[in-house]
């Protein structure tokens, strides 16, 4: 027999989401997931951010090509992993590794002295950034083969609330006791998060392994998830989701450049990244120029976080289904980058500390709200081996390069004289590209989900 959730519980989920009474239990469990991950990651996002600053503002694009350098790297061991162990194995492996650098990472900084903090802030960021790429990939990569994509349309954003939650907690850690036990001894804090979000995906997976928690859109179900089709390619979903894919480890790369949809996911994720790292270029010299002590930054960037997740929390509990379903993933997707076209004239015209601040909340808080559950949607259309290998190709060394592309040009524009308007106003055209591409990715969705045969 089923072990379902409680009748209170169910109608209190339904009132905010359209969640169905068997999908209740796996859906808070990965939101538990989510939780764990993100909240671990917003302990010490503040103090990434801080260690950027403090080894100088315009050495932030050197960070950024080792970000890239280090992605290139692990992409080929991630691939092998999953081509030859089972999913369950190769994520705990994945994550574990990453607990184990957090406690390197705790060590250097209680015994290294203080002249060597600036390069080892520098391997951190570099580090850090790198994990809240892999980790988070790698998660959505094992949403989206859990969930089909129908039920992805209504559930992801409550998903990505479990997250948000998770970001708001780890932010009000990080600035409640930043100045009170110190910034390194955070870190702990995160290592046991990643350990319980190891133990919570292996408890998901051994609920699909025994057939708990409603996985399949049937027919009987409504019309429309028969309508879109939303089945994926295994006819076997709960045992095969536990073999290896197989498939080389270049695979995922070789399938990427024969797909022009996923060209034109990896073309939407090379966008993003521009824009972000002009955004980022500029809050680093706005607050630079506003905050001198570094626990002050370090607090600032944690209420910065707090905002955003509030927002987000607030958006995806109680719109992102809604929206999503309304207006299709393509329009979902578009509100972002029409946003930044908004906000870059803004920042270009007065450039204050208020105007950053309202534009940097409201534009993370509709990327993880909005622009997130939509772009993780187009995964749950192609194959498996393309969600574990290509998806992660392109949340990774696709998206740092897209950060490469963005910090070069910056410091370039910045050399040849040019201000911070000038160089607000520079990411417009490239928000009104990214705005298209996104109109094209929803067309070329639909069309996918309409030529998958019905359940």
């Amino acid at each position: 027999m089923k072990d379902e959730a409680p009748r209170g519980l169910t109608a209190v989920l339904q009132r905010v989401v359209n969640v169905r009474e068997e999908e209740i239990r796996t859906l808070l469990w990965s939101g538990v997931f989510f939780f764990c991950l993100l909240c671990a990651y917003y302990i010490i996002r503040p103090l990434r951010d801080e260690m950027g600053l403090a080894g100088g503002v315009w050495n932030i694009p050197w960070l950024f090509t080792g970000t890239l350098v280090a992605m290139l790297i692990l992409h080929p061991p991630w691939a092998a992993l999953v081509s030859r162990l089972p999913r369950t194995r190769a994520i705990s492996i994945t994550y574990r590794f990453f607990i184990a650098n957090l406690l390197i990472f705790f060590v250097l900084l209680k015994i290294a002295p203080e002249n060597a903090n600036i390069w080892i802030g520098r391997i951190f960021y570099i580090w850090s950034a790198v994990f809240s790429l892999f980790t988070v990939s790698v998660f959505w990569t094992f949403m989206a083969d859990t969930w089909q994509t129908a039920q992805g349309k209504r559930l992801f954003g409550f998903i990505g609330a479990g997250g948000t939650l998770g970001g708001i907690t780890g932010s009000g850690i990080t600035a409640l006791l930043a100045t009170r036990i110190g910034p390194v001894h955070l870190l702990l804090f995160s290592v046991v998060l990643l350990e319980l979000a190891v133990q919570t995906m292996r408890y998901l997976s051994r609920m699909r392994q025994h057939g708990e928690g409603s996985f399949i859109d049937e027919e009987s179900h409504g019309e429309e998830e028969a309508s879109e089709g939303a089945l994926k390619e295994d006819p076997s979903p709960d045992i095969q989701a536990e073999e290896p894919l197989g498939g080389g480890i270049l695979s995922g790369l070789s399938h990427l450049v024969k797909s022009p949809f996923l060209l034109g996911i990896c073309a939407y994720m090379l966008l993003y990244p521009i824009i972000s790292t002009v955004l980022y270029m500029q809050q680093s010299v706005i607050v630079d120029a506003h905050f001198v002590d570094r626990a002050l930054r370090t607090a600032f960037f944690a209420r910065l976080d707090l905002a955003v997740n509030v927002l987000t929390l607030i958006t995806q509990v109680f719109l992102t289904g809604k929206v999503i379903r309304a207006f299709g993933v393509g329009l979902t997707l578009a509100f972002l980058p029409l946003l930044c076209i908004v906000g870059f004239t803004g920042l270009g015209i007065w450039g204050t500390l208020s105007v950053f601040v309202v534009f940097q909340v409201s534009r993370r808080a509709s990327n993880y709200a909005l622009a997130r559950p939509a772009r993780e949607t187009l995964w749950t259309v192609v194959k498996r081996e393309d969600r574990f290998k290509a998806k992660n190709f392109v949340d990774t060394a696709v998206y740092r390069t897209g950060d490469q592309i963005g910090a070069w040009s910056q410091l370039i524009l910045h050399s040849m004289g040019l201000g911070a308007a000038g160089l607000a106003f520079s990411a417009i055209p490239v928000a009104v590209v990214w705005l298209f591409v996104a109109l094209w990715l929803g067309r070329q969705q639909t069309r996918i989900v309409h030529s998958q045969p019905a359940a």
